[in-house]
């Protein structure tokens, strides 16, 4: 069993970086303090194949819990997910497919391994009890809440308010999540602020089982490129399987405002070199340089330093020098004949849709060869070694 570090500036990081909001502070600190091997939980519904930089925040945390000594009990959520959690969502989240589940589960352990050490990590599907469990036990979990705590949480709140539909189904899954701490006689569970409901549920349930009430640890929520928080369902994602140059220009396109909440949240920089990064802001600083340091220290975390260093060279080159990237995806061209636009754009998979190509090139975001289209339904003639542009990281040549 490996040996539990009492290290009291580790554990004061630890209770402190990005951390919002706990219950029990005191005791949880006594606990790190007094040398106890803790559970510590972090539950993970599959909801979508890729985990992000937000969804990365809590995994960090379980990393530095790891380096403590602690044991990290991962429980994917293959039963949960097909129940979906209703937290933080405005309208009724779909049911989820068993295929669905599976097929979203398949490069998981290859994200979190960019996190964890996984031979560390206690493995648990939340399917091998709650799929066990009786009609009577559920109704015997059911009793402990009521109808009047679940309309307080925000979401249910303002949804019934404004005559939202609301499932039964999605009042049972406090209850599931809950009992995924007794399942596992869980120490501390981690998890954003929108879970707190339903982490509250985990000590509510450890008690009916006659178990210490877990500790709880939440975050903040991370916002997106587009400054709402980041979500798959609304696109606004950096993903940790995002390639070295996506991650860096999506980084490099986030407000300036979020640039010291980005080092907290998705780095390990120290808190020492965020703080002279801040005060340099606050004098006058230029953002962008900034940025560059963000944007190489979030690549550098999931690709390496050289992968980061090529996506900075790669980024000047296209947005300082005008230049298109030194390697760029192939498309074969069928025939050199002239051809509406909109049609090559999305021959070359650069448009979802003609409707959207027309969209791009209406807009100004279609270059070939340095030079702007303009007119969508317009006839080009396409050559062999041109350079098609959309926006500022997509780009093919044309073969």
């Amino acid at each position: 069993m490996a040996k539990v570090s009492t290290n009291s500036k580790k554990i004061k990081e630890l209770l402190s970086r990005n951390v919002e909001q706990m219950m029990v502070a005191k005791h949880l600190q006594s606990r790190l303090l007094s040398g106890d091997r803790l559970r510590v939980k972090l539950g993970i519904d599959p909801t979508g194949p890729q985990l992000h930089l937000g969804r990365a925040v809590p995994l960090w945390k379980l990393r530095d819990f790891q380096e403590l000594g602690h044991q990290v009990v991962l429980i994917i959520g293959d039963f949960t997910a097909l129940v979906g959690d209703p937290s933080d969502k405005l309208a009724k989240r779909p049911m989820l497919t068993p295929e669905q589940i599976k097929t979203n589960l398949k490069q998981y352990q290859k994200q979190l391994g960019l996190i964890l050490d996984l031979d560390k990590v206690e493995w648990r599907y939340n399917s091998e009890w709650l799929s066990a469990m009786t009609f009577i036990e559920v109704a015997k979990l059911a009793e402990s809440f009521t109808v009047q705590q679940m309309l307080a949480r925000r979401n249910f709140k303002d949804r019934y308010s404004k005559g939202v539909e609301i499932s039964l189904r999605e009042f049972l899954y406090p209850l599931m999540q809950g009992y995924d701490s007794a399942a596992v006689r869980s120490d501390v569970e981690i998890g954003g602020t929108d879970q707190l409901f339903n982490l509250e549920a985990g000590r509510i349930i450890q008690a009916i089982y006659k178990q210490p009430s877990q500790d709880i640890m939440m975050f903040g929520m991370m916002e997106g490129t587009d400054g709402r928080k980041m979500s798959t369902t609304w696109g606004n994602v950096i993903n940790l399987l995002d390639s070295p140059s996506d991650i860096f220009g999506k980084v490099m396109s986030l407000r300036d405002n979020l640039i010291i909440k980005y080092f907290y949240l998705a780095t390990r920089e120290s808190a020492a070199n965020i703080k002279a990064i801040e005060k340099d802001l606050q004098h006058g600083g230029n953002p962008r340089n900034s940025k560059v340091k963000l944007a190489r220290a979030v690549v550098s975390l999931y690709h390496g330093s050289a992968a980061a260093a090529k996506a900075a060279s790669e980024f000047d080159l296209v947005h300082q020098q005008k230049q298109p990237p030194s390697r760029l995806p192939q498309f074969k061209l069928i025939s050199t004949k002239p051809v509406a636009a909109a049609n090559l754009l999305l021959q070359a998979g650069l448009a979802a849709s003609k409707g959207d190509a027309r969209r791009l090139i209406s807009q100004g975001g279609v270059k070939v060869d340095g030079n702007k289209l303009i007119d969508p339904r317009g006839l080009i003639t396409p050559r062999r070694g041109s350079v098609i542009q959309v926006g500022n990281r997509r780009f093919v040549k044309l073969m």
